[in-house]
Protein backbone atom coordinates (compact mmCIF):
# COMPACT_ATOMS: atom_id res chain seq x y z
CA UNK A 1 0.00 0.00 0.00
CA UNK A 2 1.27 3.33 -0.90
CA UNK A 3 -0.13 6.58 0.52
CA UNK A 4 0.27 9.89 -1.29
CA UNK A 5 -0.16 13.37 0.19
CA UNK A 6 -0.25 16.25 -1.97
CA UNK A 7 0.58 20.12 -1.24
CA UNK A 8 1.26 23.28 -2.24
CA UNK A 9 -1.73 24.18 -4.46
CA UNK A 10 -3.27 27.63 -4.35
CA UNK A 11 -4.42 30.65 -6.33
CA UNK A 12 -1.89 32.21 -8.74
CA UNK A 13 -2.17 35.23 -11.35
CA UNK A 14 -1.42 34.47 -14.99
CA UNK A 15 2.65 34.64 -15.39
CA UNK A 16 3.27 33.48 -11.86
CA UNK A 17 4.69 30.08 -10.10
CA UNK A 18 3.41 27.40 -7.83
CA UNK A 19 5.86 24.45 -6.40
CA UNK A 20 3.66 21.25 -6.33
CA UNK A 21 4.69 18.60 -3.78
CA UNK A 22 4.04 15.04 -3.45
CA UNK A 23 4.83 12.94 -0.28
CA UNK A 24 5.04 9.26 -0.46
CA UNK A 25 5.01 6.60 2.05
CA UNK A 26 4.35 3.07 2.07
CA UNK A 27 5.85 0.05 -0.29
CA UNK A 28 7.59 1.44 -3.39
CA UNK A 29 9.67 -1.66 -3.63
CA UNK A 30 10.52 -2.42 -7.50
CA UNK A 31 10.34 -0.29 -10.39
CA UNK A 32 7.68 2.34 -10.30
CA UNK A 33 6.20 5.43 -11.78
CA UNK A 34 5.26 8.68 -9.88
CA UNK A 35 3.40 11.47 -11.89
CA UNK A 36 1.57 14.43 -11.66
CA UNK A 37 -2.18 14.73 -13.22
CA UNK A 38 -4.50 16.78 -13.72
CA UNK A 39 -8.25 17.47 -13.81
CA UNK A 40 -10.22 20.36 -15.09
CA UNK A 41 -13.61 20.94 -14.51
CA UNK A 42 -15.82 18.65 -17.27
CA UNK A 43 -12.92 16.94 -18.75
CA UNK A 44 -10.67 14.06 -18.37
CA UNK A 45 -8.15 13.57 -15.89
CA UNK A 46 -4.55 13.84 -17.91
CA UNK A 47 -0.89 13.32 -17.27
CA UNK A 48 1.28 16.46 -16.67
CA UNK A 49 4.64 14.75 -16.39
CA UNK A 50 6.13 11.38 -14.77
CA UNK A 51 9.26 9.72 -13.56
CA UNK A 52 10.11 6.80 -14.04
CA UNK A 53 12.15 5.04 -11.47
CA UNK A 54 13.89 2.17 -13.91
CA UNK A 55 15.82 4.71 -15.56
CA UNK A 56 15.06 7.67 -14.24
CA UNK A 57 13.35 9.00 -16.96
CA UNK A 58 11.02 11.95 -16.79
CA UNK A 59 8.19 13.14 -19.34
CA UNK A 60 5.96 15.98 -19.60
CA UNK A 61 3.25 16.69 -21.53
CA UNK A 62 3.36 18.76 -24.47
CA UNK A 63 1.44 21.41 -22.44
CA UNK A 64 3.85 21.01 -19.37
CA UNK A 65 7.10 21.46 -21.42
CA UNK A 66 9.44 24.54 -20.75
CA UNK A 67 7.33 25.81 -18.37
CA UNK A 68 7.50 22.80 -15.35
CA UNK A 69 9.85 20.87 -14.04
CA UNK A 70 9.28 17.64 -12.21
CA UNK A 71 11.74 16.55 -9.54
CA UNK A 72 12.21 13.45 -7.98
CA UNK A 73 13.33 13.29 -4.26
CA UNK A 74 14.53 9.48 -3.51
CA UNK A 75 15.56 10.29 0.12
CA UNK A 76 12.52 11.97 0.70
CA UNK A 77 10.49 10.39 -1.10
CA UNK A 78 8.53 12.92 -2.92
CA UNK A 79 7.68 14.40 -6.55
CA UNK A 80 7.88 18.14 -6.98
CA UNK A 81 6.59 19.60 -9.47
CA UNK A 82 7.58 23.53 -10.32
CA UNK A 83 5.26 25.39 -12.56
CA UNK A 84 6.26 28.59 -13.91
CA UNK A 85 4.56 31.08 -16.12
CA UNK A 86 1.40 29.85 -15.55
CA UNK A 87 -1.79 30.30 -17.60
CA UNK A 88 -4.97 30.27 -16.65
CA UNK A 89 -5.55 26.83 -18.88
CA UNK A 90 -3.61 24.98 -16.33
CA UNK A 91 -6.40 25.49 -13.58
CA UNK A 92 -7.02 22.11 -12.12
CA UNK A 93 -7.23 19.47 -9.41
CA UNK A 94 -3.40 18.04 -9.21
CA UNK A 95 -3.07 14.78 -8.75
CA UNK A 96 -0.09 12.56 -7.48
CA UNK A 97 -0.16 9.04 -8.76
CA UNK A 98 2.36 6.40 -8.35
CA UNK A 99 2.48 2.43 -10.53
CA UNK A 100 4.53 0.32 -8.86
CA UNK A 101 4.85 -2.15 -11.72
CA UNK A 102 5.89 -5.31 -10.46
CA UNK A 103 2.43 -5.53 -8.49
CA UNK A 104 0.44 -3.36 -11.26
CA UNK A 105 -1.18 -1.61 -8.55
CA UNK A 106 -1.86 2.19 -8.72
CA UNK A 107 -2.55 4.59 -5.89
CA UNK A 108 -3.78 8.36 -6.06
CA UNK A 109 -3.53 10.90 -3.79
CA UNK A 110 -6.17 13.08 -2.54
CA UNK A 111 -5.84 16.09 -4.88
CA UNK A 112 -4.57 19.56 -4.79
CA UNK A 113 -6.60 23.10 -6.15
CA UNK A 114 -4.55 25.00 -8.48
CA UNK A 115 -6.30 28.21 -9.86
CA UNK A 116 -4.90 30.60 -12.45
CA UNK A 117 -6.81 33.71 -12.43
CA UNK A 118 -6.37 37.75 -12.79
Amino acid sequence: QVHLVESGGGWMQPGGSLILSCAASGNMLGAYTMAWYRQAPEAPRVLVARFASSDGSIKYSESAKGRFTLSRDVAKNTLDLQMNNLRPDDTAVYYCKVTTLISGSTFWGQGTQVTVSS
